[in-house]
């Protein structure tokens, strides 16, 4: 049994997105699974570019799909592999493959295959190409050449082949040869003495080989490729890596989760206010199960510590906002305020909160954590600790509820008589609420109406956090007893 196989240290897994749009949740996913083995195994999670579609690949979604990574926590342990900076390599084991007799040119033009898939699906056939050109003669070669025909370069595919692997999650595969569509193209169109760019199916193999690459992981999007990939490892003569197919990430129909379900990207979901351990967290539970009696809450290194394709569900995984808004929740509770407001001060500074003008009180970082352990329980998103301090850095208008509870009965006359007993001076919970007891006395009314009416003045609101806290948060600011004075 092989190294491979037996999930030794000389395991070596990678990570080979196209830089043709940002870091995607299922790439993402997939990238998580990927370090989740190599870490549990004590390999190495390797990653590579495949930036070969000139047209489309951009260098920032490069630098994108990296910091979504980092993001996330999944480091990477050998310097990423640019596909497009090996392209010489991957035209010489074409060439050599040309030499060996196992791929050919063809020189069908688009009209003729495009006539080709037309008449297939006239006549209800599955589409594929029928090898017309896998046994020119010289002379017919030469006919198209003189034409001035441009040719692919197609490698063999035998009808009669059967390809088998043993998955790690789908267990044994077998696929027929007849099922793969016909002889497939490994190099796009150019001159007939020349070879153009290399195509997926080809380059992944060659770069996996040389990368030592013991296990593939990737989507089950992928097995008619492993299929086809199988092929031409034989014929390359390159060792034969172990596959694993995860399930597919699916939407609340069942559908594959697509830009149409909208947020997909990695950035967005960081937008948004979703902490990376959470999502992180929460995409490890998209197609596996933890152990019995391992909670649903973990980081990337516990899961690690017990991660293994037995656990990986075959079925595709639906996308469930309420778990994951449920894991950021508890993410975020389980931060301390310091740590919490080191996350939201960037988002307060967009506001324009936070600085010393024209409050000095509002840029303490003591206050900023108190507000934050104020707050912190009652987040989901960290945009929430936009929403839900913005009261505390800005004076907030009184809504409808909050103006008729100051036009209550003795609503005026208790805050008028807590704002006489009430002075600039230092205040603690027993002051303050031996303060709101002595204005409720003052006023003939019961402790209830003063707390109400002094949420309302305070916050604009009749909702908010705990009142006390509240209070005191306020009253260090200085603001107050001007929030009370322009309720009265």
């Amino acid at each position: 049994m092989s190294a491979a196989q037996t999930g030794s240290s000389a395991v070596r897994v990678r990570l080979a997105p196209s830089p043709t749009g940002t870091l995607h949740i299922g790439t993402a996913r997939t990238a998580v699974f990927n370090w989740l083995f190599a870490r549990h195994q004590g390999g190495k999670f390797l990653l590579r570019i495949e930036d070969t579609d000139r047209e489309r690949s951009k260098p920032e979604y490069t630098d994108n799909i990296l910091e979504g990574l980092r993001w996330l926590g999944l480091d990477w342990d050998e310097e990423p592999v640019i596909q497009s900076a090996r392209i010489d390599i991957h035209r010489e084991a074409i060439q050599g493959l040309l030499d060996s007799g196992h791929a050919y040119r063809c020189y069908a033009t688009e009209a003729e295959l495009t006539a080709m898939r037309e008449l297939q699906a006239a006549t209800k056939q599955a589409p594929r190409y029928d090898n017309r050109h896998r046994n020119l003669t010289p002379e017919q070669q030469a006919a198209f050449i003189a034409e001035g025909r441009e040719a692919t370069v197609r490698f063999r595919i035998d009808d009669g082949a059967t390809i088998t692997w043993n998955d790690l999650v789908r267990g044994p595969m077998r696929w027929a040869g007849a099922d793969l569509g016909g002889d497939m193209v490994i190099a796009r169109r150019a001159p007939a003495d020349q070879i153009g760019d290399p195509l997926y199916n080809l380059v992944v193999v060659i770069d996996d080989a040389a990368m030592a690459i013991t296990h593939v992981i990737r989507g089950e999007d992928h097995i008619a490729n492993t299929a086809k990939q199988l092929l031409l490892y034989a014929a390359l003569g390159a060792e034969v890596p172990v596959f694993a197919h995860t399930p597919l990430i699916l939407n609340q129909e069942g559908k594959k989760l697509s830009k149409r379900d909208g947020v997909t990207s990695i950035g967005d979901f960081q937008a948004m206010g979703y902490a990376a351990e959470a999502l992180a967290n929460y995409m490890t539970l998209l197609g596996w199960s933890p152990p019995e009696g391992m909670d649903e809450r973990f980081t990337l290194e516990q899961a690690a510590a017990v991660f293994g394709f037995e656990r990986v569900n075959k079925a595709g995984a639906r996308f469930d906002w309420d778990k994951l808004n449920w894991l950021n929740g508890q993410v975020l509770h389980g931060q301390g305020p310091a740590a919490l407001r080191d996350q939201l001060q960037p988002l307060w500074t967009a506001k324009g909160w936070g600085g010393a003008a024209p409050n000095p009180m509002h840029a303490d970082g003591a206050w900023q954590a108190d507000l934050c352990e104020l707050i912190g329980p009652s987040l989901t998103l960290l945009a929430d600790g936009v929403e839900q301090a913005e009261p505390f850095f800005t004076c907030p208008p009184l809504n409808e509820a909050a103006q008729a509870q100051l036009a209550s009965d003795g609503a005026q006359p208790a805050l008028a008589a807590l704002l006489a007993k009430l002075n600039d001076g230092p205040l603690d919970s027993d002051q303050a609420q031996l303060l709101l007891g002595e204005a409720a006395t003052a006023a003939g009314v019961k402790k209830g109406v003063i707390m109400k009416s002094l949420r309302a003045a305070l916050l604009g609101s009749l909702q908010g956090p705990d009142l006390l806290a509240t209070w005191l948060l306020l009253h260090r600011s200085g603001e107050d007893r001007a929030r009370i004075q322009r309720s009265l």
